[in-house]
């Protein structure tokens, strides 16, 4: 074959031998191994030349215009003569094709470019590639991979844990187990400049916290004053390991800590709804259809609105601890309010003495739940400031 098919055809490392046509229309590309480089054994870079046989080999390649094509690589098994190499054998393997591998790196750069830079589902790139999913996502990694670059330092960090559906089953094939995958993730986020996501690991474990932090520069390190996290144990622990983070104050977003009042009035509006129907709630059920108020701020309801929900739920409910959640909920939210603006020491002990005391003394489980949460991380939302 002319050395003009094999500049057309323009797989680095190989030549073309000849091309022919099966009966279905599919072109079968045969190819040898062009690159003298290829005969040196990997383990101690001696040039072999006593050939132990040929095999051949139908790596996937991209396609020829609108048509796929079939790669058939014939490729020599070579002896390493070497004696204090402990290789004794080895296969040609080229840069485009390494060895062990099934596809071309330009058939995997080039998936990998049609799902990070055109969008497209890794599915809908899988199938029109004639490969399976987890090659069509490794391929997509490691073009992602390419495209990160080290974060920049950042004053502030914020880390959250992210739910990426349900947690689901794989089969290791190393260990022949079957391993579950940890459905949450933890993001790493500069909140104090515009570079947004820094970082994704999987798992909301300490160990994730470390190792992630654990890579990034000294400088990088160094340079953290905050840390935002939600009252996470775990992540508390991990920004407190000694020489982590040398110079960080750990303060805990106000965000969570209303999603944990709102949480605990949720909790408790549906223990009263079963308490009182002994069913789930209902659209005719007035704490039911006044769900969406109650997690709404009192600034945020008109005078009307909030007087329909008060009445309609007070009425409803004898024992009064849908209401007196609601309460607590907005004794956070305004002692919160009065540390984020920088209110006086002894205004902001007063209103957490008054929500504390209020949630104590109603003795419901859920708001004792979180009065206790407020005062553990007490010293760490006032750092918020």
């Amino acid at each position: 074959m002319s050395d003009g098919t094999t500049l057309l055809f323009g797989l680095p490392g190989v030549r073309v031998e000849r091309v022919e046509r099966l009966a279905d229309g599919t072109r079968v590309v045969h190819v040898a191994t062009a690159d003298e480089a290829a005969a040196a054994c990997p383990a101690c870079g001696v040039v072999s030349g006593s050939v132990k046989g040929r095999v051949r080999t139908s790596p996937r390649d991209i396609g020829y215009g609108e048509d796929r094509i079939m790669v058939r690589w014939t490729k020599t098994r070579w002896r390493c003569r070497e004696d204090y190499c402990e290789r004794g054998s080895f296969t040609e393997a080229i840069a485009q094709i390494p060895a062990g591998a099934r596809t071309t790196r330009r058939l995997r750069t080039q998936i990998g470019a049609a799902i990070g830079e055109a969008a497209r589902s890794v599915t809908e790139v899988a199938i029109a590639h004639g490969v399976s999913w987890p090659t069509a996502h490794r391929a997509f990694v490691a073009h992602a991979e390419g495209l990160l670059r080290e974060p920049e330092p950042t004053r502030v960090l914020g880390i959250d844990e992210t739910r990426r559906g349900k947690p689901r089953w794989e089969h290791c094939t190393e260990t022949g187990r079957w391993v579950r995958v940890d459905p949450w993730d933890t993001g790493f986020v500069d909140l104090a400049g515009d570079q947004g996501l820094l970082g994704q690991r999987e798992g909301r474990t300490g160990a994730t916290v470390i190792a992630w932090l654990s890579e990034r520069s000294v400088p990088f390190r160094e340079g953290i004053q905050y840390v935002a996290i939600d009252p996470a144990a775990a992540y508390a622990s991990a920004v407190r390991t000694p020489g982590l983070l040398p110079n960080a104050t750990l303060v805990v977003d106000h965000f969570h800590l209303v999603k944990l009042a709102n949480d605990a009035l949720t909790k408790v509006r549906r223990r009263i709804t079963w308490d009182l129907r002994e069913r789930r709630g209902r659209k005719i059920d007035p704490e039911w259809a006044n769900r969406r108020r109650l997690l709404r701020g009192r600034e945020c309801l008109s005078e009307k609105s909030f007087a329909k929900m008060w009445n309609q739920i007070q009425a409803e409910d004898p024992s009064a601890q849908i209401l007196t959640a609601w309460i607590a909920k907005e004794e956070l939210r305004t002692l919160l309010a009065t540390v984020r603006l920088g209110g006086d020491p002894h205004l902001t002990r007063h209103r957490l003495h008054r929500f504390l005391t209020w949630c104590i003394d109603s003795q419901i489980p859920e708001l004792l739940t979180l009065a206790a949460t407020v005062d553990d991380w007490w010293p760490e939302i006032n750092a918020f400031v």
